[in-house]
């Protein structure tokens, strides 16, 4: 099916916008054997870019290797996922798949579901426990094949900010450096949309995955780049947008990947054949009312102190919450309060906290609470 604009999952193909230098550079990284740690808030394309140079990879000797870990709750989860995948994705055919599992994996009967799809549809349950398996044993798994196959693996985890969540972290945490940093076959693309968390994880001198590897932040794309790709989507469904409004569809998102491609979809679907400013309109209120349930939940529950501060925040104020001033206009309570709300709403994934200040983390809730 040829969309138009996608968002809501990862895009690839003419859907994928810019990021020729983000890509340019993952690319080298993958080929070269180098660690990387992508950092960057919700929804701006970590999967996508990750996905995109997985496709790009045509070195026989290199296998890019991409696994979702974000329902895993805890360690062994983690190990089933983990094994499981690099079985499929490392077999080119069922019998290697069995074979992988015979060789690599003696002590488990697995349970594997067959359908008419490819074999990465292929339905398989290792059942890896602690009573047949130490940790140790499924993290060198990729190592081990590796070097069977004389090949280089690339294993990219997304959603890896759920390790942080598992009990006993920390301890888990050591075990996975201490044993990936020794393998000299297999390198690791991690990743996650919580950027608070995953900021803890590798930026924090304490934890144990400090510096494990080249840290890659994704900006923005440039306005310039969206506009000429929202004009010519509009132009592959036979309509027109003028580059004034396509630049304000991204202004309104504040240039939010995710957020232009839904906010572009609704417009284009108002358009008859040139985009007028009420076209633009509908698309917002459209963008507004999709958004709506989800924003509700996020203001369900939160004090009124908390409340209060993001209101603050979306009156512009990012700086200085403990100042008299401040706490009395926007009814804070105490400044030894802030401290408190900040990290609340943090950990909610409401806020971002910068060294420029604290902002609201997604521009289409500030919008949406401006209008109601």
């Amino acid at each position: 099916m040829n969309r138009a604009f996608v968002y809501g999952m990862s895009v690839e193909g003419e859907n994928f916008t810019d990021r020729v230098q983000e890509t340019k550079r993952l690319k080298l990284d993958f080929e070269n054997g180098i660690n990387v740690i992508l950092v960057s808030p919700r929804r701006m394309g970590k999967s996508s870019i990750v996905k995109k140079v997985k496709s790009e990879i045509t070195n026989p000797a290199i296998k890019v290797i991409f696994m979702d870990i974000y329902d895993c709750r805890s360690e062994y989860d983690f190990y089933n996922r983990f094994a499981s995948v690099l079985m499929k994705e490392t077999a080119t055919k069922t019998e290697q798949l069995f074979e992988n599992i015979k060789r690599f994996l003696v002590r488990l009967t697995p349970k594997i579901a067959f359908s008419p799809e490819p074999l990465s549809e292929v339905s398989l349950s290792l059942g890896i426990t602690p009573q047949n398996y130490q940790p140790e044993e499924i993290l060198q798994l990729p190592e081990l094949i590796a070097k069977e196959q004389g090949v280089h693996l690339v294993i990219c985890i997304d959603e890896f900010q759920q390790i942080g969540e598992f009990s006993d972290s920390l301890t888990i945490q050591k075990r996975l450096r201490g044993i990936w940093q020794h393998q000299r076959n297999v390198s690791y693309c991690l990743f996650g949309s919580k950027k608070h968390l995953m900021t803890k994880l590798f930026q924090n001198r304490k934890m144990p995955f400090y510096q494990f590897g080249e840290m890659m932040y994704l900006d923005k794309i440039p306005t310039a780049d969206w506009v000429t790709f929202i004009c010519s989507r509009f132009e592959s469904q036979g309509k027109h947008i003028s580059e004034a409004l396509a630049q304000k569809i991204c202004e309104t998102v504040e240039g939010h990947s995710s957020y232009v491609q839904q906010l572009a979809w609704n417009v284009l679907a108002e358009t008859e054949k040139e985009t007028t400013d009420q076209d633009f309109e509908n698309g917002v209120q459209a963008l507004m009312a999709q958004c709506s349930g989800l924003f509700e939940q996020h203001i369900q529950g939160l004090t009124s102190y908390q409340l209060n501060f993001i209101r603050a925040i979306c009156d512009g104020v990012h700086t200085d919450f403990g100042s008299k001033a401040i706490l009395e206009q926007y009814n804070l309570g105490t400044k030894s309060n802030i401290s408190r709300i900040k990290t609340a709403l943090r950990d909610r994934e409401l806020i971002d906290v910068t060294k420029d200040g604290v902002f609201l983390e997604d521009p289409v809730f500030r919008l949406w609470l401006r209008r109601i």
